[in-house]
């Protein structure tokens, strides 16, 4: 998916738009592969922390979500949905994310009851782990 299929799946937009292309969705839509460019421009660089620049740990969970909710979304059974996160669950972080990085965000569906799921998240930099957890969500209307 380029970044016009991620738009048209999912409702969030510069600076909070926070995936740049989906390299995999699985057939069954409970697998993504995402990446995200991590550049020095980022506007939360500018606070998070001028003179070491660290992407913020809650961002990095926030494209692990739009991941999966742009591969979910795709799926026609879900038109017209959309998810708003419920939880995180044990996520860690092993390394910050720095200007230069371009973050591998990998996420599968683990559980889908009526209108909550639970995806399981991994992000990556050169293949090296930087966070990894859960993401529970809700799915309502668009409208």
């Amino acid at each position: 998916m380029d970044i016009e299929q991620i738009k048209s799946a999912i409702p969030h937009r510069y600076p909070f738009l926070l995936v740049d292309r989906i390299i995999e969705v699985s057939e069954d839509f409970t697998r993504a592969v995402g990446i995200k460019a991590v550049s020095g421009n980022e506007p939360f660089f500018q606070g998070h922390f001028p003179q070491k620049a660290i992407m913020p740990g809650v961002l990095i969970i926030e494209a692990l979500a739009q991941t999966g909710a742009a591969a979910l979304m795709s799926n026609p059974a879900y038109k017209g949905k959309m998810g708003l996160l419920a939880g995180v669950d044990g996520f860690r972080f092993r390394r910050p994310v720095v200007p230069g990085d371009v973050l591998r965000l990998e996420v599968t569906l683990e559980k889908m009851r009526g209108p909550l799921g639970k995806i399981k998240g991994r992000a990556t930099v050169a293949g090296q782990l930087v966070a990894e957890g859960e993401i529970i969500f809700a799915l309502v209307s668009a409208s």
